[in-house]
Formats: structure tokens, sequence, C-alpha cells
């Protein structure tokens, strides 16, 4: 699909927008079609969802600002939808709609494997990382992973040569760790760089969760080397599980702290890992096959638009809301309970969470925020 220069400026306003996340820029679109229709749209329905004050739409100054700060930091953007999208990305759950990218982009069209692991790896781990990753990449696969410390250092210095893609929690621009300033000069010319969020911001805590969702969900496979028993990397496994693809974990020492989050994969039915042979013994037969994984819904710029919900009486948006609390609930489970058409469950969940008031931290289930 290849989106107009007009249509693409408006896609990026809608992400920018006050309380306008992915899983609401991808049903806005679903329901109106354009991004200018659904920026029109965001007044009425954030005030039918109880925000009290006008919504903050994102001036076309800002935009236009920040996409000068792309152009300057040698980066461009890429939609959802678009023919340079990571493919595999796309049919995730809520998939961010507007990526930063520097680099090559035929990277992100290979197939990919994300490696993540400890911060404070030890020299055993490192060593086994690179191993794979040097071996997975000269097998013709994309090494994923999120430019940190230890693991993270380890897969992409290793790769970086084939086929390494860093995905950062803040902006494209923000390197972090400073000490992999140079590794990220040799991934951003060789390989590439990915951010969804804008140039010159800069990551807080709950981002790198946010930024673990596209290193394991370009990936067909997630290998964890070492992590502890509560850790980023379990996180990314998490949500690599999340979105029907693989796990692979490299088993270690019961008396080593990092093996403990490792090792539990393991009892949860990860791939044991020894080597590259292991994980291409399963890759192998999907990787050249990159097509949507079973089960997953197709991205809505694929999808016709839907006609709009018929009007919602107020009796019917209380019982809605009276259903919803602090723990999230699924939305079929909503849909049943609310006994009401579905485009009308989300279109007033969509409306709660313009105004601020919906909690969708959680795939597939809602809760008030």
């Amino acid at each position: 699909m290849m989106l107009s220069e007009a249509e693409r400026f408006q896609r990026l306003c809608l992400i920018r927008s006050e309380n306008v996340g992915p899983a609401t820029y991808h049903g806005l679109m679903q329901r109106f079609g354009s991004a200018g229709e659904a920026l029109r749209a965001l007044p009425e329905l954030s005030a039918r969802g109880g925000m009290k004050r006008k919504i903050r739409i994102c001036p076309p100054e800002e935009a236009e600002a920040e996409i000068r700060a792309a152009h300057k930091a040698g980066a461009r953007y890429v939609m959802s939808g678009e023919p340079d999208y990571p493919p595999l990305l796309q049919h995730i759950h809520a998939p961010p709609p507007v990526l930063c990218l520097k680099g090559d982009r035929k990277v992100l069209h290979r197939p990919g494997l994300a490696i993540v692991g400890s911060r404070n790896a030890s020299a055993l781990g490192r060593k086994l990382t690179g191993e794979i990753a040097a071996e997975m990449a000269a097998a013709g696969y994309c090494i994923i992973s999120g430019l940190a410390r230890g693991i993270d250092t380890a897969a992409h210095e290793a790769s970086v040569d084939q086929a390494s893609v860093a995905v950062l929690a803040g902006g494209v621009d923000v390197i972090y760790p400073p000490e992999n300033h140079a590794l990220y000069e040799r991934i951003s010319r060789q390989g590439a760089v990915l951010s969804e969020m804008p140039p010159g911001f800069t990551p807080r805590g709950r981002d790198f969760p946010r930024r673990n969702r596209l290193v394991s969900g370009m990936a067909l496979g997630t290998l964890v080397v070492e992590a502890a028993a509560r850790s980023g990397s379990l996180i990314t496994a998490r949500l690599a599980r999340e979105q029907n693809r693989e796990v692979f974990a490299v088993p270690g020492s019961p008396k080593d702290p990092r093996a403990a989050g490792t090792n539990r994969l393991l009892r949860d039915g990860a791939v044991l890992t020894c080597g590259a042979a292991d994980i291409l013994e399963v890759l192998g037969p999907m990787s050249g096959d990159m097509i949507r994984p079973p089960g997953l819904p197709l991205e809505e710029a694929e999808a016709p638009c839907p006609a709009a919900p018929d009007e919602i009486d107020s009796d019917g948006r209380r019982r809605l809301i009276a259903l919803l609390g602090p723990v999230p609930v699924s939305i079929d489970e909503l849909i049943r309970q609310a006994e009401m058409p579905p485009a009308q469950v989300h279109e007033v969940l969509m409306e709660l969470d313009l105004a601020g008031r919906l909690d969708r931290n959680t795939p597939g289930a809602v809760g008030l925020a």
C-alpha cells in the first residue's frame, strides 16, 4: 500500500495526538478510513468519553519539526501498511503505526531472530551469544536486539557485518548506553536502527517493555541467553509467546542467578538451546515463509472500513462502563456481558481511551485507568 504524503503526514499527527496509542490509532483508522477523518472526530469522541476539556491534537508545525529532526538524524518514517514496514511486526497486537528508521530497509525483510539477555552478562554468556549470532547471521537471519549492555551488545557486535537491527526505547537518535556509540553508527550504516518514539525522546522505565514488543514482534523467535528471575528479558519472552513466536533459552547453572530466568523458561516449554543448530532446526522450515502467523488479524489498511455503529443509548453506555474496573477484563467478555454489538463496544472503549479513562496495558483486555 502506497500512501500519499498528505496521508502520511496526517497519520503522524494522529499518533502524536493526546491519548492516541497504537490500539486506539488502529481503531480510529478502522472506524474512519483515513487519518484526516479520524483527527476531525477526536474532539467529539473524547467529549463523549468524559473528557472535560478539549483534547490536544498534534499541531502541524510540531509534526513538521519532528520530520525535520528525523531527517537531520539521517532517518525517515515508515508507516504501518507500507511495503518497507517489517512484515511480521505488522501482525502483532496494536503494531506501532509509525516507525522511525535509520539504515537499510532491506534487512527488515530477512527472517529475524531476537536475542536478549542480562546486561551484567558473564564472559561465557557473551561468547556463546556471539557464536550463535554470527552463525545465524551467516545463515541469512537478521539479528534483532535492543543495543543494551551485555548480551544485546554481544549479539549486535557479532552480526553487524551481516544483518543487525537495533530497536531503541528512546528516539532513533538517542544512543544508550553511550559507550555503544560506535556500535550504533556501524549498525545504522550496515543494518538498521528503529524506534516508534520521536527523535530526541529520552526513554522512561515504562518505554522499555513497549520497545521489547517490537524486538520480539519483528522476529520468528526470541533467544534468551542469560536472565535473572526478574528480568526485562523475560518480558520479551512472554511477549514473544503472546505473539505466537518461538522462544529459545540457554540453560545455566542453578547456582548462577543469571540463569534463574532462562531455566524457568525451559521448565515452561522454551526450546533448549546450546547452539545455532538448535534454533535452525526449529526456524528453518518457516524462515522462507514470511507470512501472517496463523490466528492473527489483518492490519487495518487491508480491511474495508466498517460501517459506523448504530447510535449507542445512554443505558447501554452506562451498562458497559459499569462492567469495567481496575482489573483488566477481556474485550470478548465485555461484549458478551454487555449484550451490545461489538462495534458499539469498541466505539465506547475508543471514547474512554481518548478521554484518558481506559487502561489498555494488557493485550486484548481493558480496565479503567
